[in-house]
């Protein structure tokens, strides 16, 4: 098997992300992408609820067969990265780790870096001003394709403002709509 982990606030998923994650299943013939909302990450915050954003993953996960929502990372604790690919890591596969340049850009500062570099192999998605530099032991496969200028904290912008981001997939954003979230 040929898995990756896509994690993040998800606050909300968006289109992008759905973008990001089927580049990476078609380019590295993955056999599924775990999409892992942060419950509490060490360098984001998320505002939303867990629930909130568990649910909406799992509706954006509805449109690829490959595409697995994953409560993993649910609770108190801090969300480290190293925590959840020891737990989802099986002796009879391969791991992945889908990542933006940006965060890419800042590895050494996460909690055990070096055993996250040892433990998978990085789908790096460019961004533009982001230079992809590799830390020593790191295998990286470079995702040029998929540069989206979609924000998630534009998306709730506009959402507060009471418009339609065409970057939401429609069960998402009904979702938002019949929740209320967003909202100022």
């Amino acid at each position: 098997m040929r898995t990756a982990i896509f994690g993040g606030t998800f606050d909300p998923v968006h289109s992008a992300h759905l973008v990001m994650a089927r580049e990476a299943a078609e380019q590295l013939s993955l056999d599924s992408v775990l999409f892992i909302p942060a419950g509490n990450p060490p360098h984001k915050h998320a505002d939303t609820p867990y629930e909130h954003r568990y649910r909406m993953v799992e509706l954006a996960c509805a449109a690829d067969p490959r595409f697995v929502a994953s409560r993993i990372e649910e609770g108190r604790e801090k969300s480290y990265s190293i925590h959840t690919i020891e737990r989802v890591q099986t002796a009879n596969g391969e791991l992945f780790f889908i990542i933006g340049s940006d965060a890419f850009e800042e590895i050494a500062t996460w909690h055990r870096w070096q055993d996250v570099v040892r433990a998978v192999e990085f789908i790096v998605v460019a961004r533009p001003g982001y230079e992809i530099i590799r830390p020593p032991g790191a295998r990286v496969h470079r995702l040029n394709t998929v540069a989206l200028p979609v924000s998630s904290s534009e998306i709730r912008q506009a959402l507060a403002r009471n418009e339609t981001p065409a970057d939401l997939p429609a069960a998402v954003l009904g979702y938002i709509r019949a929740n209320r979230l967003y909202q100022s």
